[in-house]
């Protein structure tokens, strides 16, 4: 474990490096624990490092730096993905539903709305499906016009238990990553707890948890970083978040065979570092969870 001074030192070295957020020496953080499994890497990233991860068969929790609050980048396609099928499940809207598009909607990063541009609409499962498994940033405003947008976001997750992430802007604003900015944050805690009542959880109908899972074993951005650290044959599915500053997030379910999930988020700041780097400790991570969940 991190002792006071090590913090202090990892606070000032951040401001001095541009690493952020880095813990805050004062405060008494029961979530900065992880029994010395993370030190390393909490001193390789200037104190940049938060994470929270879940045996949901045992219910033993492993947090460090886990109340801090990080930009959330593209992880917020996951439980904007989960509140489309929440508003299905209420009726309210259906998947089936077409939403229309065009050049003036365009940002950088659509690889999928690119491809369908000239098809001009998509219904609310594919824009899903294109937010969660090629994170499309057209796709998730697409989707934040449809409900009613950041602020209507927000208060959903206010609904379903989560008082502390927020959303703010669309993309590809919301990437923006700036100190002390809370604009657009979760904690790794915050989102871990989101994504249990969603993919485990009560907060969806079965068939709509069973469709969010499917979305984030599809994801194809995270093979360099939670999943890397995860046995090649078990199931896994992810959904990242970077921005272009330092930002390298990653929020995970694995199936262990026979038995219970495990969760992990993992959110890293540190742009003194490559984003290589920041990928390998994600797989760091991922790997002695196991190995301390065994």
């Amino acid at each position: 474990m991190i002792d006071r001074r090590s913090l202090i030192a990892a606070a000032a070295a951040s401001i001095a490096m541009g690493c952020r957020p880095a813990p805050d020496p004062d405060r008494q953080d029961v979530a900065l624990t992880g029994n010395g499994l993370f030190d390393d890497l909490a001193r390789k990233f200037y104190g940049g490092i938060g994470l929270s991860a879940l045996d949901t068969g045992s219910g033993r929790r492993i947090d460090f730096d886990a109340i801090s609050r990080y930009a959330m980048c593209s992880t917020f396609k996951l439980p904007l993905a989960g509140m489309v099928l929440a508003l299905n499940d209420a009726g309210k809207l259906r998947l089936d539903e077409r939403i229309g598009f065009g050049p003036d909607d365009l940002v950088p990063y659509a690889p999928f709305i690119e491809r369908q541009m000239d098809r001009g609409e998509a219904t609310l499962a594919e824009l899903c499906q294109a937010a969660v498994t090629v994170s499309d940033n057209v796709a998730a405003n697409l989707l934040l016009r449809r409900i009613g947008g950041p602020q209507a976001f927000t208060q959903w997750l206010r609904g379903v238990g989560d008082t502390t992430t927020r959303l703010d802007r669309i993309e590809p604003d919301l990437n923006s990553n700036l100190p002390g900015d809370s604009r657009d944050t979760t904690t790794p805690g915050a989102m871990l707890d989101t994504v249990n009542r969603l993919v485990l959880g009560d907060a969806l109908t079965p068939a709509s948890r069973g469709q969010l899972a499917q979305w984030m074993v599809a994801c194809e951005t995270g093979d360099n970083r939670l999943r890397a650290g995860v046995p090649s044959e078990w199931r896994v599915g992810d959904k990242t978040g970077t921005s272009t500053n330092g930002a390298s997030n990653d929020v995970a379910i694995i199936w262990p065979p026979e038995r219970a999930p495990i969760l992990i988020a993992c959110f890293i700041n540190c742009d003194t570092v490559t984003a290589r780097d920041r990928d390998a400790a994600h797989a760091k991570v991922a790997d002695r969870i196991l190995t301390e969940f065994s």
